[in-house]
């Protein structure tokens, strides 16, 4: 019979299983969390004459917990009522309620002996059908089950998510030799399908893979920077966006994460590891191990490689002397090989041109490199088979670009291999072998090279990944391309920077519209980029409006507005996809499909208020339509409380941090469909073209569907735009641009209340548009933003 997950308990309420037991909650799986009971009381409950057999004291450590996913930053909840489907428990009063759990997940602390005390009393009480998994990093996984029953030990195995597992995408499941392989199957599936996971299987080896070469990268950078006196921030500079790494790098990374987890993980690997031939390398440096004494320990602690200070200036960072053990202000880096680096817009190109460099950010990179690279090609076969895994695992376990494998395409592999072999570093025999054979890097092709037949093969992709890059184009331009998708599917993909809105993507739409509509079935809108779109191109209207090219600017948003009404009322289905940044215009574009397929991970609003601006390519029409036209279609409800809600939305720039409250927001609708796995989200648009094509689709009707507040809707919001200046909470020009925006959300000069068409309402939005260009506080809005990235209160 084939496993379902309709209930999950999760046995830990630390930071990573609290933040467990949300995003389960987020797909929404109800979820039991269970800890300890407390054996003491704290102060303050016995103040309150409490006692240890008080519910709430032996419900401390877990509620604490649920308390610390609520205030999670980034949010671990996509919405604040999702964790109301987590409930919390401990484990002497409530521990029957695992007798449900269709998973029984255990993420409890790092103690052999702990751990198998516990699933000797999960297996005396689980359901027979029940999974049960451990989320260690370190303890072998079949040890952990030794002593449970042969049924047990079917249905258990490792996955290990990394933290936070919102955000990150890898899972490294690890089988036992008694793992059924349906079991396997089934969890392999469910968490890639419904969690949203990159999933990885692995060896039961010591730190498994990401943990493995991830902690060793780190050892190296870290002993090579005090080795040779780099400055922590001179490192972070080296090994972050540079390099193809999120912005933490290195040490700021470390002081997230807590400078005693990595101690802790390389002080346990040392004696797991005897025969690795670096192992005299996992040595806990010494600096490192008197920070940790000192307790200083990063965020957590208020100081680590990073201390926030208060000088004459304000507030500033300063950061830790590796040498000294002191604090000093930071230097600024200048290297010219950094600065010529930034010419390369790909990162391969840019990592060969720095691995060439012989000033000390050259030095440093090449280094680290070359070891950490030669590492991780001695460790295949021991923790994993193929090169696939252990670049998958490292790109989704770090938020890498590149893994170490794809790195080395990048640098070539025979000159890379050349560096080691003068540097002294052992070059695992299956890549010589490789190069030895006529196989010159690692993939070609779409395939990868496997040292078990040594010869390349097609790297496996499920059927509901679609690839943009492999499919037909139909037809192109520099700023949107317009693919086969097959079976009658096309897709309309945008390829900007950010994929922003420009003359080039609006022409391309056009011609799509038509290309679809005389051959295929329907269009899918959307891309493979980092953001669906960022919204329009913000820096052609500052030069437009700078010039004064006021005709140029009204052409522009009526292009703009036509692309999206063309979208609503096209003949064939039209599916958007948004993911990411979903911002301004690209949130408009999204709200135009017939229906919207959206990754988990949108981050949705209408900002244009943060440049002095409001929407006019049909955002403040489209959420009129979706949030204030369906309340009104009752009579005799008051139109301010959904009104309301369009205007702060708005006036706000509210942006939505999940498709989930994005939906709630009203810039998604109930109908609307989210997925969790980024690469299911083409195939899944596609479907639903399908789908809706099959169904014999029909456009909507045009018509007086936009219901208008009129004057008295207006004058509230002047009277409350007039109190929030008042009591300085806005600027005069802000309560300017506030004031347009109601004029346009109310239906202008309308005396009373009542439906006008969306043309009525998109002419509105274009002309406070281009008011609002000719005013100068704008212009000096949208010149900040360019600048600076944030919003200007002027």
């Amino acid at each position: 019979m084939t496993p379902s997950i309709n209930r999950v308990a999760v046995i830990g309420s630390g930071t990573m299983g609290s933040a467990l037991a949300a995003h389960f909650a987020n797909v929404g799986i109800s979820v039991d969390l269970l800890d300890i009971v407390p054996n003491r009381l704290t102060p303050e409950e016995e103040k309150k004459g409490l006692t240890l057999d008080h519910p709430a004291v032996r419900n401390r450590i877990v509620s604490a917990g649920l308390e610390a996913v609520k205030k999670a930053k980034p949010a671990a909840l996509f919405t604040p009522q999702t964790v109301e489907r987590i409930t919390v428990g401990n484990l002497e009063d409530h521990f029957d309620r695992v007798r449900e759990a269709d998973w029984i997940l255990e993420a409890i602390v790092e103690n052999l002996e702990i751990k198998r005390a516990l699933m000797t009393r999960l297996d005396a009480i689980r359901k027979p059908t029940s999974i049960v998994s451990t989320n260690t990093s370190g303890i072998p996984i079949a040890a952990i089950a030794a002593s449970c029953s042969d049924s047990f030990k079917q249905h258990f195995l490792g996955t290990h998510f990394f933290n936070p597992p919102r955000y990150l995408r890898l899972l490294e499941v690890v089988p036992t030799p008694q793992t059924s392989r349906e079991i396997l199957t089934f969890v392999t599936r469910f968490c890639e399908t419904t969690l949203g996971k990159g999933v990885v299987l692995c060896k039961d080896r010591p730190n498994f893979i990401a943990n493995r070469i991830g902690t060793y990268a780190g050892l190296v950078r870290w002993r090579y920077a005090y080795e040779n006196d780099y400055k922590v921030n001179e490192v972070d500079d080296l090994t972050g966006p540079l390099v193809g790494v999120p912005k933490t790098a290195t040490f700021r990374l470390l002081d997230l994460v807590g400078i005693d987890i990595p101690l802790h993980v390389v002080e346990n690997t040392y004696p797991a590891i005897p025969d690795d031939e670096t192992r005299e390398e996992w040595r806990v440096p010494e600096f490192m191990r008197e920070i940790v004494k000192r307790g200083w320990l990063g965020n957590k602690a208020g100081q680590g490689f990073y201390k926030q200070v208060k000088t004459e200036q304000g507030r500033e960072y300063h950061v830790l002397d590796l040498k000294t053990l002191e604090y000093k202000p930071q230097e600024p880096i200048h290297y010219d090989s950094l600065l010529n680096a930034e010419m390369y817009e790909s990162l391969p190109e840019r990592l060969r041109f720095l691995a060439t460099q012989n000033d000390r950010a050259g030095q440093f990179l090449r280094a680290t490199t070359l070891r950490t690279l030669a590492y991780a090609a001695n460790r295949i076969p021991e923790i994993a088979d193929d090169v696939v895994a252990v670049d998958n695992a490292i790109r989704w376990g770090f938020a890498n670009e590149l893994g170490p494998f794809e790195t080395w395409d990048a640098l070539g592999v025979a000159e890379t291999v050349a560096q080691m072999e003068r540097a002294g570093l052992k070059v695992a025999a299956w890549v010589k072998e490789m190069l030895a054979t006529g196989h010159p890097t690692f993939y070609k092709n779409g395939k990868y090279y496997d040292l078990q037949v040594e010869d390349y093969r097609s790297i496996q992709t499920s059927p509901q990944c679609i690839v943009l890059k492999d499919r037909k184009v139909i037809q192109s331009n520099d700023s949107a391309s317009l693919i086969d998708l097959g079976d009658g599917v096309a897709c309309l993909e945008f390829h900007t920077k950010m994929n922003a809105l420009d003359e080039g993507i609006v022409e391309l739409a056009r011609q799509a519209i038509e290309e679809v509509n005389q051959n295929f079935a329907g269009l899918v809108i959307g891309n493979q980029g980092e953001h669906f779109s960022a919204g329009a191109n913000v820096m052609a209207i500052g030069l437009l409006a700078n010039d004064g090219e006021w005709q140029k600017i009204d052409t522009m948003v009526r292009e703009l507005q036509k692309f999206t009404m063309a979208l609503r009322y096209n003949s064939k289905p039209v599916v958007t996809a948004p993911f990411g940044y979903v911002l301004g215009g690209g949130c408009e574009v999204a709200m135009a499909g017939q229906r919207i397929v959206a990754h988990a991970e949108s981050y949705v609003g209408l900002v244009e208020m943060g440049m002095g601006l409001i929407p006019a390519g049909g955002g403040c029409k489209e959420m009129l339509r979706r949030v204030v036209s369906p309340v009104m279609q009752t009579v005799g409800l008051d139109v301010m409380p959904p009104l309301q809600r369009v205007f702060e939305a708005i006036a706000l720039a509210q942006v939505a941090t999940s498709a989930e409250e994005a939906r709630q927001k009203g810039f998604f609708g109930t109908a609307d469909r989210v997925v969790m796995h980024r690469d299911h989200q083409i195939a899944e648009a596609k479907r639903t073209v399908l789908e809706m094509a099959a169904q014999d689709y029909r456009p909507p009707a045009r018509g007086k569907i936009i219901y208008a507040a009129g004057e008295r809707a207006l004058a509230a919001f002047r009277v409350a735009v007039y109190t929030m200046v008042q009591g300085g909470y806005i600027s005069a020009y802000d309560a300017q641009v506030a004031e347009k925006l109601a004029f346009v959300l109310c239906g202008g000069n309308l005396t009373t209340s009542g439906w006008v068409s969306e043309q009525y309402i998109l002419d509105l939005e274009r002309e406070a548009f281009l008011s609002l260009c000719g005013e100068e506080k704008t212009r000096e809005r949208i010149w900040h933003f360019l600048n600076t990235g944030k919003p200007l209160r002027n």
